[in-house]
C-alpha cells in the first residue's frame, strides 16, 4: 500500500487536535517568549552578546513552518519578552503605563517581523530572508510612529561581540542582519544534520507503518516517498497487483539503504552560519584607530545632579552650578600641573538648563569657567525664546569671545521633550503636563569647529538614529560626541544601553567617540570601540584624555542607507516570492 504524508516545507495546521491539547500548546508560545528574554538577556550591561545567537535559533524553531496569523502572535510574544525588561527604564519616574505601553507598541513591530519569518521559513535558503525581514522590522520601527523608535536594535547589542566589525561594512542594518542570519541558520543548521541522519539510518524510528521519523514525530518524506514508490512499481519486478504478507519477509529482496537527500539545504544553512562570522573576520581591517590628522586631548565634564529622577530639573541652577565647578577644578589642576591642559571641554546635555542668553547670572558663571579652563567649551542648555518651542541646543563657547555657534537637537524625544496627542495621552497618564513647552526641532547637522578638530554632535537620543550620527562625519567630523542626560532614569540599564550604541557608532564611522554625561556613565570611546575613560554614576567626575581624529570614510558611512535599502529589498523578495508560491499551491489544489 502507499502512504501519503505532508510535504516537510507544507504548513502546520494551527486547529491540529493533537497540538491543541495539553501543556504542547503551550510549547511554540513559551519559546517565543523565551528568545525574546535571551534577546534582552545579550544586551549591556551584561557582556553576554552571544546570546543573540540562540534566541534567533530558538525564533527560528517557533516561527519555522506556521501559518501567517500564527506567525504574528509568536513575534508578538518574542518581542514582549525582548521589550518589556529592556524598556523597563521608561517607566522609573512616570510609573508602568507609559513603559507597557511603549513595549506593548514597539512589539507590534516584531510581531510583523514573525509573520514574515513565518511566510518566508518554507523557501528555499530562508534563514536569508528571515534575517531580511528582521532588518525590515527595524527599519519600520525606526521610522514610525513620530519618527520612530530604534532602541533594541540588534546591533547596539554587539559592542563586545566578534559581529563589530560589520558595521563599519554596512553600518546597524548589515551588522544586524549578520547576527540574526546566523542564529537563523544555526537552528537550520542542526535541523538539516538531524534529517539526514534520521535518512541514513543513524537514529530513526519506525512507526506502524513503516515510515521513518524524526526526532519531533515528522515523517520523513525522502522514506515515505520510497514507500508509495515501491507499491506503485512493484518489489523485484513484482506486478501493482502482487502483494506480500508480513509472514514472507525472508523472500523479500533486502532492503537499500534509504538515500540521503540532497546536499544544497546543508551546505546553505552551514554557510548562513559561516558567511557572518567570516565576513566580520574579513572587515577587521577597516578597524583601526591611527591618528590619520593627530590627536586631540579632550576633557569630558560630568557634574552630576542633587537628585535622581525628573524632578532634577527643579534644581537647574545646582546643576548649573556643579558643572561650573568642575570646570574650575579642571583649570586648577591644570594649572597645577596635575593634569594636560584640554584642547577642548565637553559638557553634557542641559547642563544649564537655564538659559544663559535670558539669564546674565548663568552667562557670567559660564563665561567665567570657560575663561578659567582656556579651551572652547560645548555647553548643553536649553533656550527659551519670548515666543514659539524651546530648543535643545549645544552652544560652542569660546574663552573671551562668549557663543559663537549653536546646534539644535533634531531628533527631539516624543513623550519625553514634546508631547504628540497631548489630551489622549492625559487620559492615561497625568504626567504629561510636566512637559509644559513643547521642544522643537533644529534642521542643521551641526559640527563644531574646537580648536581646529571637527566636532560632530549627536544629542543623547539621537545617538541611535543611523542618519542622525553619519550626517555628522560626512560632514567633515573628525570625531563625534554624544553629550547626554540620563538623570531622568536612575540608576537603570538605560545608561549602559546608550553607550553601547556610541561604541557601534565609533567602530560604524571610525571615529572616536565621547560620551559627557550628566550623571553618568561618561566615557571615551577610541575609533575601535574600546572603553579607555569612564566614570561613574551619579557622581560629579572630569575624563581628560587623548583621542586620535581621523578623517578617512568606512564603507557604512559612505554608502549610506544603501545595505539597509537592499536588505529589505531581499525581505521583499522574499515575502514576494513565498506569496506566488502559495499563490500556485493553490490553483494546483483546486484544479
Amino acid at each position: 500500500m502507499s502512504t501519503t504524508i505532508a510535504p516537510a516545507d507544507a504548513p502546520e495546521s494551527d486547529a491540529a487536535p493533537e497540538r491543541a491539547r495539553g501543556p504542547r500548546r503551550l510549547l511554540r508560545p513559551g519559546a517565543a517568549l523565551l528568545s525574546g528574554l535571551l534577546l534582552y538577556l545579550s544586551f549591556p550591561p551584561r557582556p553576554l552578546w552571544w546570546l543573540a545567537l540562540p534566541a534567533f535559533a530558538l525564533l527560528g524553531w517557533t516561527l519555522r513552518g506556521r501559518r501567517a496569523r500564527a506567525g504574528f502572535g509568536l513575534g508578538y510574544l518574542a518581542g514582549l519578552g525582548f521589550l518589556m525588561p529592556l524598556l523597563m527604564w521608561t517607566g522609573e519616574e512616570v510609573g508602568p503605563v507609559p513603559w507597557l505601553a511603549l513595549a506593548a507598541v514597539s512589539s507590534l513591530f516584531v510581531g510583523a517581523v514573525g509573520l514574515g519569518v513565518a511566510v518566508v521559513s518554507r523557501l528555499p535558503a530562508w534563514p536569508v530572508f528571515a534575517a531580511a525581514v528582521w532588518i525590515l522590522g527595524e527599519a519600520a520601527r525606526a521610522r514610525v510612529p513620530f519618527g520612530g523608535f530604534p532602541w533594541g536594535k540588534i546591533a547596539f547589542g554587539q559592542a563586545d561581540g566578534i559581529f563589530l566589525p560589520l558595521a563599519a561594512v554596512g553600518g546597524t542594518p548589515v551588522l544586524g542582519f549578520g547576527v540574526a542570519l546566523c542564529g537563523f541558520g544555526l537552528y537550520e543548521l542542526l535541523r538539516q544534520v538531524l534529517a539526514r541522519r534520521a535518512r541514513t539510518g543513524d537514529a530513526p524510528e519506525r512507526t506502524g507503518a513503516g515510515n521513518a521519523v524524526d526526532a519531533a514525530g515528522t515523517p520523513e518524506p525522502a522514506v515515505a516517498a520510497a514507500s508509495s514508490g515501491s507499491a506503485r512499481t512493484g518489489d523485484a519486478g513484482e506486478t501493482p497487483g502482487s502483494s506480500r504478507t508480513a509472514g514472507s519477509s525472508s523472500e523479500a529482496a533486502p532492503a537499500a539503504a534509504p538515500p540521503r537527500g540532497p546536499r544544497g539545504p546543508l551546505v546553505a544553512a552551514a554557510l548562513a552560519v559561516l558567511v557572518p562570522v567570516t565576513g566580520a573576520l574579513a572587515a577587521l581591517p577597516l578597524i583601526s584607530d591611527a591618528p590619520e590628522d593627530g590627536t586631540a586631548t579632550v576633557a569630558a565634564v560630568q557634574g552630576n545632579v542633587p537628585r535622581l529622577g525628573l524632578d532634577f530639573n527643579s534644581q537647574r541652577r545646582a546643576v548649573l552650578d556643579n558643572h561650573v565647578n568642575r570646570t574650575r577644578e579642571l583649570a586648577d589642576e591644570v594649572k597645577a600641573g596635575r593634569a594636560p591642559q584640554p584642547d577642548f571641554v565637553l559638557w553634557p546635555e542641559n547642563s544649564s538648563d537655564i538659559d544663559p542668553y535670558a539669564n546674565p547670572d548663568a552667562y557670567a558663571i559660564i563665561d567665567d569657567a570657560v575663561r578659567k579652563v582656556n579651551a572652547p567649551t560645548v555647553i548643553g542648555s536649553v533656550i527659551a525664546p519670548p515666543t514659539g518651542k524651546l530648543r535643545n541646543t549645544l552652544i560652542q563657547w569660546e574663552p573671551g569671545k562668549g557663543p559663537v555657534a549653536e546646534y539644535d537637537k533634531r531628533h527631539v524625544q516624543p513623550f519625553g521633550e514634546y508631547i504628540p496627542m497631548r489630551s489622549v495621552v492625559r487620559l492615561f497618564s497625568s504626567d504629561v503636563d510636566r512637559v509644559r513647552r513643547d521642544f522643537g526641532p533644529g534642521d542643521e547637522v551641526g559640527v563644531f569647529d574646537l580648536a581646529g578638530t571637527k566636532v560632530g554632535l549627536a544629542t543623547c537620543y539621537e545617538a541611535a538614529f543611523d542618519w542622525a550620527v553619519r550626517d555628522t562625519v560626512t560632514h567633515g567630523a573628525q570625531m563625534i560626541t554624544v553629550p547626554s542626560n540620563n538623570a531622568t532614569f536612575g540608576r537603570s540599564e538605560m545608561t549602559y544601553q546608550q553607550l553601547a550604541m556610541s561604541r557601534v557608532r565609533a567602530v560604524e564611522h571610525s571615529r572616536s567617540v565621547v560620551v559627557p554625561v550628566t550623571s553618568g556613565v561618561s566615557a571615551v570611546i577610541r575609533p575601535d570601540g574600546t572603553i579607555v575613560a569612564e566614570t561613574g554614576m551619579f557622581t560629579p567626575d572630569v575624563l581628560v584624555e587623548k583621542v586620535p581624529l581621523r578623517s578617512s570614510l568606512t564603507p557604512a558611512t559612505r554608502m549610506g542607507t544603501l545595505p539597509e535599502a537592499l536588505l529589505v529589498a531581499v525581505a521583499v523578495a522574499g515575502l514576494g516570492w513565498s506569496a506566488v508560491r502559495s499563490g500556485r499551491a493553490r490553483r494546483a489544489r483546486s484544479a
